[in-house]
Order: C-alpha cells, then sequence, then structure tokens
C-alpha cells in the first residue's frame, strides 16, 4: 500500500494521460462485431470537422456521449462509440486557399488535381488534432475504426446512394433560384443561410407609364437589379392600381417594356403597394415568374459582379459600386421619388459570413417530400423519441414543409458528382461511361449529403458486414437544435430509405453552453473558452474579468461541471461547476486512500507492481477476497450506507437512462460529498482505526460499487481508484459485477434523525458561540436514538449525563467527560439550555463553557422570535384566501412550518 501512501495529493496532470494510454493499450473500445443490435448498445459521434479543434460543444456534447458508452459498457454490453471525422468541403477548402494566398496563388493557378493533394496533405498534417485532444478529454470512442467521409468506402456509399436516388427520380439538374455564396464561390442550402437584422435604404423609384399618363412608383433596397426587371406586380383586391392592370410600364435606364400583373403575394401596405418582379435575383419574385411565364434575367454574375447583360456602363462593377451608379443615373433622371432608411432581415452565408446573392443557377437538386413521410411517420409513431420532447415539433414543423435541397456545390474538396456530359448526353452511374468524349461534373456534393449517410456507411454499407449486422440501428444520437434539419432529419430519411430502419431511437438535444454574461462563445469576441485551458491550465479569455490562468481543473472537473451545468435550456458556463468538480475528485480520491490505506494496515495487503508500473494484483489473494465478498451489515450506519448507496445508484442511473445528466451529476455529488464522506467515514472512523471487519468489508464494498457508479461521468479518477482496490484485475471500465442492493427503511430513518440531531447541536453551538474543542455536558430526552447515541456524543462533542450534573473542566475525551458527569452530580439539575431534536430534546447542562445569564438571554430572544414567526404563521393559515387558492402543497408547507415552530417553543 506504500504507493498509495505517498500519493497525498490527487494530480489529474500526471493520472489522467496514463490512464488514457491504459484504456487505448486495452483495446477495451474496439469491440468485435458480434450479437445483434437489440443486445449490443452503439452511438455514432457526430463527427468532428477534419479542420476542427475542441470546443466547449465539443466537449460538453462527447461528454455525454461518454457518459452513455460507459455506463452500457458497463452495464456488461457490447458497446461500440462510432468514431470519425468529417471532410467539411467549404471550411477545409478555405483553410487551404488561405494557405495558398500565402504563398501567392489561388487554387486556379495550380489546377484542380494539385489542389486536391494540397488539401489530402493538410488533412495529413493537421486533421488529427481533435482526435488527441478528444483522447485528453476521455472519450472512449473506437479509435481503431476512425472512419473518414473521404475514405475509400465510404465514398463508394456516397455513389451508390446518389445513383439510386437519380434513378428513383429523386435527383434531378434544373435551373433554379439558389443562395449563392459569393464568399465561398458555391451555392448553398436553406438550411446554411441565417438571417441578420440591417437596415438599408429603401428607394422609392418612379417606373413611367407607355401611356404617357404618368408613373408607377415601386419601393426596393436593390435599386441594381432593376436592370434585370421583367414586370411590375400589385395585388388584385389593391383600388389603387386596379385600372393599370394590363397596362405597360417603361424600365427606367433600360427602356424595356414592363407589363403590369396581379398576383396575391403582393403586399399592399409595403411601400408604394407595386412591387418590382426580378426573377433572376429574387426568391419571391422567381415564383412569381414561373406563375405569370416572365423571362429570367441574370445581371449579377457568381463573382459578385455586374455582367454583360447589365449594359456596358455597369458591366464588370462590383454590386455596391453599381447600386450607386443606378441611384445616381436614375437621380439624375428625376425618378428617384424618395428615400428612407428601412430595418428588415438580410440571408447572410453562415459559412463565409457574406450576404447571400439570389441567383438562377443550372444545379442539381434532391426531391425530398416521398423521403420525408417515413421520417415523419417515425417520429410520431415513436420509432424515434427526442429528448427534450419539444424538439420533436420543431422537426415535424421543418419536415411537413420540406423544400427540394440543392445538393450540388461548386468546390473542389469533396464528393465529386458521379454525372458525365457528352453533348446533350447525360451519364450517371458508380463508374466512369465508356467512350470517349465524356466530361464529368466539375460540382461536389453538399457535405451534409455525405454526413447523412454516417450511421450505416460508417459499419460498412452498402457491403452487408459484421459491424453493420452487429451495431446498425444504433441506439442514440446526441446533437444540437442548429442541424436538426441539416443532419438529424437527413439521416433518418437516408436510413429509412437504404436500411428500412430509423438510424437511433433517441435523439438527445443538448444545452449551448453561453459565456458567462450570456453572449455566444466566440473566439473572435474573446467569449470562448479553450477547454484545454480548463483540463490543464492556461488563459482565460477577457469575458472573465479576474483575468490570470484558469488552475488546471482536469477532465473529470470539466467532465462533471458540463454535466451539471447540462439542461433543456441553454445555459451560462460556470468556473465555479468546474471547480466544484475538482472538489468531487479530490474527495472521493481522499476518502479512498482513507478506505484503503485503513484496510491495508489490517489486512497487510500490498497491490504490487504490474510491468507497466501501474498497481496490479493483490499479494494476498486470499484476504483481497474476502474484502470483496459479498457483505452482511449488521451496525446501523452500515446498514444505512449501504441502503443510501442503492439509492443513489437507482437514481444517478435512471437520471443517465433519462438523459438528465445534470441531476445525474448533482445526485451523485451529494451521495460522494454529503452522506458517504461527510457522515459515513465520519461515523465509521473509530471503527476502521480498531480494524472492525465488518467496517471494513462494508468500506470497500461502497467504495467499489461507488466509483462504478461514478466511472461514467469521472473515469479517470475512478480508474485511478480502482487500480489500488485489492483483490481486482482488469480495467474499471471494462465493469464489474455488481453486488446486490438493499433498502433499509428503518436504518435510513435511524441515520435521518441521528444526522438531523448533530446538526441541530452543531447549530446551536455556532450560535451560542461554544468552542470547537469543548465536550458539553448534556441529557438525552429523545427516543429513537438507542443504536446511535454515542454517535451523537462523537460527532456533536457532547457528553450525556444520565443524571444530569455539572461538569466543571469538560475534557477532550467524551468518556472522561461523560465519566465526570456522573460523578459530580448529585441529582438531576436543570438544563441551561434545551435544543429540539428529533423525538424530543438533547437539554445542556450547566458547565465552564456556557455563561446561564448568556445562555438565558439568547433563549429568551429565540423565544420572542419563535413567537413572532408562529404569530405570522397563524395569521396566513386563517387567512382563507390563501388557504383556497394556493396550491395543497404549499399550504401544507406551511402548516409544517407552523408545527415545528410550535415545537421548539414548547421546548424552550
Amino acid at each position: 500500500m506504500s504507493d498509495l501512501e505517498s500519493k497525498t495529493r490527487y494530480d489529474p496532470g500526471e493520472v489522467e494521460p496514463r490512464i488514457v494510454r491504459r484504456w487505448l493499450d486495452s483495446g477495451l473500445f474496439h469491440p468485435e462485431p458480434e450479437g445483434t443490435p437489440d443486445e449490443n448498445y452503439s452511438i455514432a459521434i457526430p463527427p468532428p470537422n477534419v479542420t476542427g479543434v475542441l470546443h466547449m460543444g465539443h466537449a460538453l456534447n462527447n461528454s455525454i456521449q461518454d457518459c452513455l458508452v460507459r455506463y452500457h459498457r458497463m452495464q456488461g454490453q457490447r458497446t461500440k462509440w462510432i468514431f470519425g471525422t468529417d471532410h467539411a468541403g467549404i471550411a477545409t477548402q478555405t483553410q487551404v486557399e488561405r494557405a495558398l494566398e500565402q504563398e501567392g496563388l489561388t487554387r486556379e493557378e495550380i489546377g484542380r488535381e494539385a489542389f486536391v493533394e494540397r488539401v489530402w496533405e493538410w488533412r495529413e498534417q493537421y486533421g488529427d488534432a481533435i482526435v488527441e485532444q478528444l483522447k485528453r478529454l476521455g472519450a472512449s470512442c473506437d479509435f481503431e475504426d476512425e472512419r473518414f467521409t473521404l475514405d475509400e468506402g465510404y465514398e463508394q456509399a456516397v455513389l451508390e446512394v446518389f445513383v439510386a436516388l437519380y434513378r428513383k427520380g429523386l435527383i434531378y439538374r434544373d435551373r433554379y433560384m439558389v443562395n449563392w455564396d459569393p464568399g465561398s464561390g458555391s451555392a448553398i442550402s436553406d438550411l446554411e443561410v441565417e438571417d441578420r437584422d440591417v437596415t438599408d435604404t429603401l428607394y422609392y423609384l418612379d417606373y413611367p407609364l407607355a401611356s404617357g399618363s404618368g408613373a408607377i412608383t415601386v419601393a426596393t433596397v436593390r435599386p441594381e437589379t432593376m436592370l434585370a426587371d421583367t414586370a411590375i406586380a400589385v395585388h388584385p383586391d389593391d383600388e389603387r392600381y386596379r385600372r393599370l392592370i394590363g397596362e405597360t410600364a417603361i424600365l427606367p435606364i433600360v427602356g424595356r417594356k414592363l407589363k403590369i400583373i396581379a398576383d396575391e403575394y403582393v403586399r399592399p401596405e409595403f411601400g408604394t403597394g407595386a412591387l418590382k418582379i426580378t426573377p433572376g435575383h429574387d426568391p419571391n419574385d422567381f415564383e412569381i415568374g414561373r406563375r405569370h411565364g416572365l423571362a429570367q434575367i441574370s445581371v449579377i454574375g457568381e463573382d459578385g459582379r455586374m455582367t454583360d447583360e447589365a449594359g456596358e456602363r455597369f458591366a464588370g462593377l462590383t454590386v455596391a459600386d453599381a447600386r450607386r451608379a443606378v441611384v445616381q443615373e436614375l437621380r439624375d433622371q428625376g425618378l428617384v421619388a424618395r428615400a428612407e432608411e428601412y430595418p428588415h432581415t438580410v440571408p447572410f452565408s453562415h459559412r463565409s459570413g457574406e450576404r447571400i446573392e439570389p441567383l438562377v443557377s443550372l444545379q442539381w437538386f434532391m426531391r425530398m417530400d416521398e423521403l420525408a413521410k417515413p421520417a415523419i411517420e417515425a417520429v410520431n409513431d415513436g420509432r424515434v423519441k427526442f429528448a427534450p420532447e419539444r424538439f420533436a415539433k420543431v422537426y415535424l414543423d421543418w419536415m411537413e414543409n420540406i423544400r427540394p435541397w440543392c445538393v450540388s456545390r461548386q468546390l473542389w474538396w469533396g464528393h465529386r458528382l458521379p454525372v458525365w456530359y457528352r453533348g446533350d448526353e447525360t451519364y450517371v452511374g458508380t463508374e466512369p461511361p465508356r467512350g470517349e468524349g465524356w466530361v464529368q461534373d466539375p460540382d461536389v456534393l453538399d457535405t451534409w449529403f455525405s454526413s447523412a449517410l454516417w450511421p450505416f456507411a460508417t459499419l460498412g454499407w452498402p457491403k452487408d458486414t459484421p459491424a453493420l449486422r452487429a451495431f446498425y440501428p444504433t441506439d442514440a444520437l446526441v446533437t444540437g437544435r442548429d442541424i436538426i434539419f441539416l443532419w438529424v432529419a437527413r439521416m433518418i430519411m437516408m436510413g429509412l430509405e437504404f436500411r428500412e430502419h430509423v438510424p437511433f431511437a433517441d435523439v438527445h438535444i443538448t444545452s449551448i453552453i453561453q459565456a458567462p454574461d450570456g453572449r455566444r462563445m466566440s473566439k473572435s469576441l474573446g467569449t470562448g473558452i479553450d477547454p484545454l485551458n480548463l483540463i490543464e491550465g492556461g488563459p482565460r479569455p477577457p469575458v472573465f474579468p479576474q483575468g490570470g490562468d484558469f488552475p488546471a481543473y482536469g477532465a473529470d472537473a470539466v467532465r462533471w461541471g458540463l454535466l451539471a451545468m447540462s439542461s433543456g435550456q441553454d445555459v451560462r458556463f460556470s468556473e465555479e461547476k468546474v471547480a466544484q468538480g475538482q472538489q468531487l475528485t479530490n474527495k472521493l480520491w481522499n476518502a479512498a486512500r482513507l478506505i484503503l490505506l485503513g484496510i491495508g494496515e489490517s489486512a497487510d495487503a500490498d497491490p504490487g507492481e504490474s510491468a507497466d508500473g501501474d498497481p496490479g494484483e493483490s499479494a494476498d489473494g486470499e484476504q483481497s477476497g474476502a474484502l470483496r465478498a459479498a457483505i452482511d451489515p449488521s451496525a446501523v450506519e452500515d446498514r444505512w450506507i449501504v441502503s443510501r448507496l442503492a439509492r443513489a445508484k437507482a437514481e444517478v442511473r435512471g437520471r443517465i437512462e433519462r438523459y438528465d445528466f445534470s441531476h445525474a451529476a448533482l445526485a451523485l455529488y451529494d451521495f460522494i460529498y454529503g452522506e458517504l464522506c461527510d457522515w459515513y467515514l465520519e461515523l465509521v472512523k473509530p471503527r476502521l482505526r480498531e480494524h472492525d471487519c465488518d467496517a471494513q468489508l462494508t468500506l470497500l464494498h461502497v467504495l467499489v460499487e461507488t466509483i462504478a457508479l461514478a466511472h461514467p461521468i469521472i473515469p479517470f479518477v475512478t480508474e485511478e481508484i480502482y487500480a489500488h482496490v485489492p483483490g481486482v484485475e482488469g480495467l474499471l471500465a471494462a465493469g464489474i459485477e455488481s453486488q446486490p442492493d438493499a433498502i433499509d427503511e428503518d436504518a435510513e430513518a435511524a441515520l435521518a434523525r441521528t444526522i438531523a440531531a448533530v446538526q441541530a447541536i452543531r447549530g446551536w453551538r455556532d450560535e451560542s458561540e461554544v468552542k470547537a474543542a469543548a465536550i458539553i455536558p448534556a441529557r438525552l430526552t429523545a427516543t429513537g436514538y438507542d443504536e446511535t447515541a454515542a454517535q451523537i456524543e462523537r460527532l456533536a462533542r457532547l457528553a450525556f449525563s444520565p443524571n444530569g450534573g455539572n461538569v466543571k473542566s469538560a475534557g477532550a475525551d467524551v468518556e472522561s467527560a461523560r465519566a465526570d458527569s456522573i460523578a459530580g452530580s448529585a441529582g438531576a439539575e436543570p438544563a441551561m439550555a434545551s435544543v429540539v431534536v428529533p423525538g424530543g430534546t438533547i437539554e445542556i447542562l450547566p458547565n465552564d463553557e456556557l455563561d446561564p445569564e448568556a445562555a438565558e438571554g439568547k433563549r429568551a430572544a429565540r423565544r420572542a422570535k419563535l413567537e413572532a414567526e408562529i404569530s405570522r404563521a397563524q395569521a396566513k393559515l386563517a387567512n382563507q384566501g390563501f388557504v383556497n387558492k394556493a396550491p395543497a402543497p404549499v399550504v401544507q408547507a406551511e402548516r409544517d412550518k407552523l408545527a415545528r415552530l410550535q415545537e421548539e417553543l414548547e421546548a424552550l
């Protein structure tokens, strides 16, 4: 036990990397593909971007997943945490393009093949950063079976899906309005667009009527797009314009004739009620144009500059320059009626941050309505459940109004479309077409297309692999609400389409951890927190006013803190919670040392050393085996802690199974910190010092069961403690054979009374300013303490006397103080004070530590305070408005409070 004796302080910086190596070397996280999905347990990690580094969202999400995975592994299930990374098309390509810029190059200059090679090189150099960070957090992923969304097998799965959907008629090519991202030079989906509030100038422009009878005025924030106008629309019921429907206006600058049409989309209250229609540059105008057969003119190109169709004066200008030039031209012609500020929401690219340019473009689309129907049914009939439940409605609302998905992207990094053209011919297939003259489409697929296949493509589909048979469908998905549509919904659709089974049964939506001031976490805002700085110690971001560095809290503390913070709502980051997690790990370590060293002194058991320097099998196998045998405790405190352990196990496990990780973490803390360490260890210390066998058996049983319970949440410290337990082999992470639970209502009631009595006496001592070391004579006049009176004496530092009596000078030892009390008593003396405890009172007898007059003064003050509180409570309960209208539990609580106050007053 000497090795443990020397480790007086738990050092996560030394322990955690060593434990990670043990876990990885054991092969525990790489299960054999045996059994069925019903017998096994699996989760597919939301694949981090290959460009990524660990942030607080990752840390929370993966702490939750690891808690689930470890929990089920310890239940004896074959458990696989499917692991891999995403190629992250736009994000990764942007990183490499920036690197090229520093060399004075562009991707166009080096060509596609060379550029893709550069991206692969970049991935090899930087792509493992987040993998190593996840290991540092303690994630028990199957790192040996790491997948990548562009590896050879995965690419085959993507091709198979694309071709199958194309042949089914669900993937097609069309000219359609898309969200063009000038920053990435690609179309992006609706779900990659974010609305921002901006204030633009709203221009009122006069369009002369062809009849010469005046002008019709339109309002627009984009005057540069007027060069592509093909009509003017008004509402059919708008009396102001009914007479103009069917007439023609003249487009200023261009001179094109525009028909005035009626369409119910127009809002009469916006602007003048007359709407310029630009089918080539507005999604709503595009739909109006289709209804009315209008031409689509594009005056803005994919490079964000005006095209030749804008006219010689404007071609080549940026959009902003063109806007200024057009407005000036209109002012010169006297056609700007007025201008005003106009706050509104505008779409921006979530990828590049630039303003979206709606363009009509020839793209590949995927029709979603047919795929959505079974995915809607899967949630409605409960095959897929969301936690919290409210997110099911968010999912269903979107699915029931789903739109076609633009799946092509104008990038070079990603899954290239399996499409070839030769003249007017189009070929789609998993292999290139035969013959000459075929040219492959240069576009790649949206990254989310390949990600949608993640739960089954990672397991070897389209091949019928043992892993696929053993681990699909998976059991749960842990993710954020921001990708319910981008990813969750699409995985459900693809799983049902290609595997005829939902990909997971439960979807847990995590909280979003905000900065301490409530803002979003962002490195650029100074509000982002690097989890590794919390784990290993590092600079606090500017959002923390105290500045300086975080202490090295360790991974367990960060995991516990994040789980304790998590809830169904977004929460602000709390360093105090992480510090509380560190306190828990330290408390558990110190408790384990106390127990194991105490047992070691008795059993003379030394765990010895294994070949790699880690604690191994006990030198005294027979003694150690006895210590792990089933227990049958007789002492009331032993029966109490075993019973409380059973309740803690049920509570923590139940919370984990219901995805209530916050209450699971807090329940674990309350049991370890409160009941085990603060009470049971204090109750049992004398017996441990006396080498009481029953106490040792109970302590070891409770320790092993407690670290097994805590392991999914704080795996490092529990694994380190387990390595020092005599008579055990292997890893705690592999699971242990749990001993039967035993609830003992009588023991719980007895100790609840005892704890309440000790707390009451301690409160009285503080209030009376009694010296901490002083042992006070007292008389126990309460029932229910037959088994625990001695415990109350020791913990509350009292000396119970059967007759009373004045103790002139209480010694430091309870027994000697009791003897002095009895010897010096000539008969029962009146109490100086009386403390209410469950079942009666504890009377404080005369002694040198208390001034009788001061004690009576305090008693009188307490009596007056109680009388005032009783009067208030009685008045409240006499108020029929309160009794009849307040919730029943509130009224009952007030009655209980009154009874307690009256009982204490009677005792005084």
